[in-house]
């Protein structure tokens, strides 16, 4: 038999009470207006602080270097360019680190121009970036560019996640979205100068699309994901393989895969990339000084080296494992619940899951920001059937309260 409560009689115990009686209510009311300000609140703080707290990271360089690259066609004088860009817009303590590592890489490409022009292959493939980077630069100082893509991307990523808040009928949610990013490492996403950020707010616009069924949309903007970072192609491939699989009517994403399939070829062969295996040798087995017709033969032992490394790494030190799983066991927990997603919204959530890990297999790398366009759809897409969760415990919350039987006296 349930017993209602004995009314507190210490003063402080009725006045704390009432306050988070009042508070309950005023959320209950004001949830949305309330989660939308918080929201926007950590966006303009994480846009400030990118602005004004940058990453100083070494990736800057060959970034501003194939942003003017054909304005010096020498490679000493494109290796002057970029390093003395940096050098003017950033500490000299932050120079330092990017320049001097004791004779290491970065030591070696401070003084090698010729090494440093040979790995730019590997970044000159990020065209849409690299153009992007070269009209802001005749606006602004080129790493003051590089800070204002960062807040721009920022600002458009908060935007479309409120967008799909609202489409949902969620922004009661924000601050739980806002919470996610956190985990996400969305601050330092933000902070770094990379294409990484920009990708996403592209990527995030165009699987909303998806969802809103605005197939113009999808088409233009997972095209444009892709050309920010063209390793978008493994999720591309893996959803137009479900799309078509499950027969869920779709061109938009369809024809993004289909034009950024093409154009990943063409661009590879225009940026002179060195190739999948070199490239991965590069960045999870061995830094290789000089890429001009660097050819290390294929090694399954190599891979799986490099492929455990990286699994260790991205479980102890980064957060993108953790937040893949918090939505899978979110989406196994709501259609537990009988709350499912709908056949369409279904196979996005899949395609996402399944990028995160094709993504991992073919190119085994720990860091966050490689998987971070795939990490906060999966939550939006269960923002309606959290919703509607939400909905039903507060009903039956209420009609439980109201079959509440009083204590016996006796």
């Amino acid at each position: 038999m349930l017993t209602r409560p004995s009314a507190p009689t210490n003063p402080l115990e009725r006045l704390t009470g009432a306050g988070l009686a009042w508070g309950e209510g005023a959320y209950a009311k004001w949830a949305a207006s309330i989660g939308a300000i918080a929201f926007s609140l950590y966006i303009l703080l994480t846009a400030a602080t990118a602005w004004f707290m940058p990453d100083a990271n070494w990736d800057m360089l060959p970034y501003l270097a194939i942003a003017e690259e054909g304005a010096y066609p020498d490679s000493q004088a494109l290796h002057d360019y970029a390093y003395s860009t940096v050098r003017a817009g950033v500490s000299a303590g932050d120079y330092k680190t990017l320049t001097d590592d004791g004779g290491g890489f970065r030591s070696h490409m401070a003084q090698n121009a010729a090494d440093f022009h040979s790995l730019l292959g590997m970044y000159r493939i990020k065209f849409l970036y690299a153009e992007i980077l070269s009209s802001f630069s005749h606006v602004v100082a080129p790493v003051e560019a590089m800070r204002l893509v960062q807040v721009f991307s920022v600002l458009l990523f908060g935007a479309i996640t409120l967008a799909w808040l609202r489409a949902e009928g969620a922004l009661a949610l924000a601050p739980v979205v806002g919470a996610i990013l956190i985990m996400a490492d969305f601050g330092d996403a933000a902070r770094a100068s990379t294409p990484d950020l920009l990708c996403s707010a592209l990527f995030l616009g165009g699987v909303f699309a998806y969802a809103r069924k605005r197939e113009v949309a999808t088409a233009v903007l997972l095209f444009l994901a892709f050309m920010a970072r063209p390793d978008n192609i493994v999720f591309l491939a893996i959803f137009a393989v479900l799309l078509v699989a499950f027969r869920e009517k779709a061109w938009g994403a369809l024809a993004g895969f289909a034009a950024s399939f093409v154009a990943y070829f063409a661009i590879s062969h225009w940026a002179q990339h060195p190739g999948w295996w070199p490239h991965l040798w590069f960045s999870s087995i061995e830094q290789h000084y000089n890429m001009d017709g660097f050819e290390p033969p294929f090694s399954i032992a190599a891979y799986l080296k490099a492929f455990a490394a990286s699994a260790v790494r991205a479980v102890t030190l980064n957060s993108w494992v953790g937040v893949s799983v918090l939505a899978l066991a979110g989406w196994y927990g709501l259609e537990r619940a009988g709350f499912r997603l709908d056949r369409r919204a279904g196979i996005l959530l899949a395609a996402l899951a399944l990028g995160v890990l094709a993504k991992f297999t073919v190119f085994p790398i720990h860091d966050t920001r490689i998987y971070f366009p795939n990490l906060l759809p999966p939550f939006l897409l269960l923002a309606a059937p959290l919703m509607a969760l939400w909905t039903a415990a507060s009903q039956g919350g209420r009609r439980a309260a109201l079959q509440v039987i009083p204590g016996d006296k006796s």
